[in-house]
């Protein structure tokens, strides 16, 4: 019997870029939807919090460039 695993969405938050996006996709197992209120990120609770702290860490180092940081 296979166990069907509950999928959940999250919203993709302000500031992620095209790029920031596809290594998302390439190293966790979600998906995109698009709904009548913009893109969504679909996938099992466990990978989207491990996608949510990788997107937020993206954007750090991206500010850090832009600022002239490390």
């Amino acid at each position: 019997m296979v166990e069907e695993k509950e999928e959940f969405e999250m919203g993709i938050p302000n500031g992620v870029g095209e790029q920031m996006l596809a290594h998302a996709f390439e190293k966790f197992d979600i998906k995109l939807e698009q709904t009548e209120f913009g893109p969504k990120i679909i996938g099992e609770y466990d990978e989207l919090v491990k996608v949510r702290d990788f997107l937020e860490n993206a954007i750090r180092e991206r500010l850090k460039e832009l600022e002239g940081g490390e």
